[in-house]
């Protein structure tokens, strides 16, 4: 696997890998990433409880870009999470598919499907919450900023009210001195 430097990703993209519309939406994900995430504890309970998390992740490119494999560590509040998320695009309908899983149980979810419009991506599955039907809800902003904003959401009603459980910021880490 070859590794891009951070801010690699700012760059222009090769002409080679140049393609279809979507395709690049993640590219400025590459490279290395600080994060801070907040999990809400027990959702869809009523809980208000959240535990603030910090680490470091990497994201790398497979197939001339035409994917990732973006990897993260975070620790806090006695918790501690090593997790990655593979991202795949399909060309025919310009979405993404991003399966989650963690080593706590190595097993991959069922996948995010969506894409972005006007710089905001959403992304949807149907999964089981504690034994209920839930619907789950991925929300990207600013990924061609600096500081990539993400939200994960719950719904138990169909969609018609979601409830954030996840909510992650990160900043590319200081160069070093």
């Amino acid at each position: 696997m070859v590794r891009e430097p951070a801010g690699a990703a700012s760059a222009a993209i090769p002409p080679a890998v140049a393609g279809v519309e979507g395709q690049h939406d993640f590219d400025t994900m590459l490279g290395s990433w600080k994060y801070h995430l907040r999990r809400r504890l027990n959702p869809l309970t009523g809980s208000n409880t959240w535990v603030d998390l910090t680490g470091t992740g990497e994201c790398y490119p497979i197939w001339n870009r035409r994917a990732q494999l973006d990897t993260i560590v975070v620790d806090g509040g006695g918790q501690h999470i090593e997790g990655l998320t593979l991202r795949l695009f399909n060309p025919k309908s310009h979405e993404w598919r991003l399966y989650w899983a963690n080593s706590k149980d190595g097993v991959i979810f069922v996948p995010q499907i969506g894409q972005f419009k006007n710089g905001h991506g959403e992304f949807y599955a149907q999964d089981v919450l504690n034994d209920r039907s839930t619907l789950v809800k991925f929300d990207w902003t600013g990924v061609t900023t600096t500081t990539p904003h993400f939200e994960q959401s719950f719904s138990a009603d169909g969609g018609k009210t979601w409830e954030v459980n996840w909510i992650t910021d990160q900043t590319h880490p200081s160069p070093a001195k």
